[in-house]
């Protein structure tokens, strides 16, 4: 992906960011999870919030100050879109619970919207796959949110009863990940088009 190549300043990119991955280029002691530093990103740029370790999809990076406040600051109302697979098909019940916001610790969350998405994403297999109950079904469902609380989307569904076995980040502004094309571990510069995506209102 990187050729040497000398990036202007304002530089946008987009990585289908892997399980097992963290958010950061430098190492954890003692962690055996992966960094972006194995994915020839170029030095000079940095990620723009952070996906979990045992989260997947789309994770923006840049060399211009500021975009963090601009894209995840809660008073700015920057939507992100989550592909979430839990256990158990959720009732509407708990999908206008979810939308309307849950207890997570000491924080309610903001409104939100939640849907079923029927079908699924097409998305590759992960690696290593979900773990499969024959007793207990599973289904896919979207959030929408406009805040990022630490583990904020794993919380909330297991505050519904519906523990998430795969999360995975589809959407940030408008610029979705799988029009992107990206597969798991690839990156590229985003066209001023997907820019203006991603901050779309």
């Amino acid at each position: 992906m990187f050729d040497g190549l000398c990036f202007a300043t304002r530089v946008l990119l987009a990585i289908n960011k892997p399980y097992g991955v963290l958010s950061q280029f430098t190492p954890e002691p003692g962690s055996a999870w992966r960094t972006l530093a194995d994915f020839g990103l170029p030095k000079n740029v940095y990620p723009i919030g952070r996906l979990d370790a045992d989260s997947e999809g789309l994770l923006l990076l840049t060399d211009e100050p500021g975009l963090n406040t601009r894209l995840l600051d809660p008073k700015h109302a920057h939507r992100r879109e989550y592909w979430v697979q839990v256990e158990r098909i959720p009732a509407d019940a708990a999908l206008a619970q979810l939308a309307r916001g849950v207890k997570i610790g000491d924080h309610l969350t903001l409104p939100c919207r939640a849907w079923r998405l029927d079908p699924p994403p097409v998305l590759p297999l992960r690696d290593p796959p979900v773990r499969y109950r024959k007793t207990v079904p599973d289904g896919w469902i979207a959030l929408e949110l406009t805040e990022g609380k630490n583990r904020q989307v794993r919380r909330m569904t297991a505050a519904v009863g519906h523990p998430t076995l795969r999360l995975v980040r589809g959407r940030i502004g408008e610029l979705d990940l799988l029009a992107l094309k990206l597969a798991p571990g690839a990156w590229r510069e985003l066209s001023k088009d997907e820019r203006d995506l991603v901050f779309a209102r």
